[in-house]
């Protein structure tokens, strides 16, 4: 993928193919922007909690409402991105997420808040693999895990940006103050992304709308995807990775408030940090991932064994003092929120030719499985036992077993 082109009278002409990295930004805003207000409930935790007076179990439900519909909403996104222009396909979706939220902000209480995440989970079913497809089909395999990386980091960017903004507005004009902020936030992705996005100028590729083909042999074509021994590695190693980056956003605030008694501002606070440092993660592991031996999938299990260590320690009691627990909240940022970079690029690499939208749509789908379940059974744990240490016993516990049959998969493919 060259710089220049050489023009008609001799002269090197731009490259087309510079407008990558304006893609690689617009599609990283549109991301951050539309999971900006889901990814900062887990700071807004104890402000929901007074002003609705609910149970963890319920805060872990507000999570997960937002996420249910994209459990079939992926895999309809990823069969429209294959055969449409992901600027409307992730435009749209953007747009209902911000008028989801707008009408969230007149919810008289908490049914009619989880009624508005349902919608916003309906119109951020697109914006996902939408923004992956698009990245993936403009740049070259050398560059593709870096810009991955970039690209996914736009979610805990947009958390860490909502845990550090949501909290100050609930304090000064309420929490329905927050769901228009988010609303606002998702409407400007939506424009960005509509104005600014174009198809690469490329022939026909392996990132390239799927050709037509009868719809039974596209049948047989996706049942056959998910009896490779690349769709084992990838299914397990998603839904419990993506089970601790949602545990962590969900409950770091309330771990560091109730065991490490550390006041609700400073805690948010340490969560933005965490999901800094998960932004840093997503970009430098997935840039490892392209020069690496071990391959994309290899740095994946890298995370998990990364991941079991920090949540041994929260299970100790170091794990209860403030400046511990910080640290492992941050190592936890990094590694359980960066391990999505390196994975994207590697499902995307995985992928038949013409079939990457489904490919990422059903791998996401598969992780929601995961994104809805585990935030109510976490918070039903710790409602439970009063304490914090089951919760992530069971998160330690899915990694061990995750990585494990995992890693043999890894061996019996090379």
């Amino acid at each position: 993928m060259s710089l220049q082109t050489t023009g008609p009278a001799g002269s090197q002409a731009p490259d087309p193919w510079r407008y990558r990295w304006t893609v690689l930004g617009v599609a990283t805003f549109t991301q951050a922007s539309s999971g900006f207000f889901v990814g900062g409930i887990g700071a807004l935790g104890v402000h929901l909690q007074r002003a609705l007076e609910l149970s963890t179990t319920q805060l872990g439900l507000l999570v997960s409402a937002a996420q249910l519909v994209p459990l079939a909403g992926l895999l309809v996104a990823g069969e429209l991105l294959d055969r449409h222009s992901e600027r409307w396909v992730v435009g749209i979706g953007a747009c209902v997420v911000a008028v989801a939220l707008g009408a969230g902000s007149l919810a008289p209480g908490y049914g009619a808040l989880l009624v508005a995440l349902l919608l916003v989970g309906a119109g951020y079913s697109t914006v996902q693999p939408g923004g992956s497809k698009s990245v993936a089909s403009w740049f070259h395999a050398s560059q593709r895990g870096f810009a991955m990386g970039i690209r996914q980091a736009g979610l805990p960017l947009g958390a860490a940006l909502a845990s550090a903004v949501l909290p100050l507005v609930a304090e000064e004009f309420g929490w329905r103050a927050t769901l228009l902020t988010g609303g606002f936030v998702a409407l400007l992705g939506a424009g960005l992304f509509m104005g600014c996005y174009r198809r690469p100028p490329a022939p026909a590729g392996p990132f390239d709308r799927e050709p037509s083909v009868p719809l039974a042999a596209q049948l047989r074509a996706r049942l056959r995807m998910l009896r490779e021994p690349s769709a084992v590695k990838i299914m397990l190693s998603g839904t419990s990775l993506i089970s601790v980056q949602t545990g962590v956003g969900v409950l770091t605030v309330l771990h560091l408030h109730r065991t490490s008694s550390v006041d609700a501002g400073r805690a948010a606070l340490i969560l933005v940090a965490s999901q800094g440092a998960g932004v840093v993660g997503r970009i430098c592991l997935a840039a490892w991932s392209d020069r690496s031996g071990a391959g994309r999938h290899g740095i994946v299990l890298v995370c998990m064994v990364a991941v079991i260590a920090g949540l041994a320690v929260l299970m100790t009691p170091a794990g209860r003092a403030p400046v511990v627990a910080s640290g492992v909240f941050v190592w936890l940022g990094f590694f359980g929120f960066g391990w999505y970079g390196p994975w994207v690029a590697y499902v995307a690499e995985a992928a038949p030719p013409g079939k990457t939208g489904f490919a990422l749509g059903l791998a996401m789908s598969v992780n929601q499985i995961a994104i809805v379940t585990v935030p109510p059974a976490l918070g039903l744990l710790v409602d439970l036992t009063a304490s914090f240490t089951p919760a992530w016993a069971l998160l330690c516990l899915l990694t061990v077993v995750a990585l494990s049959v995992t890693a043999v998969a890894e061996r019996r493919t090379r």
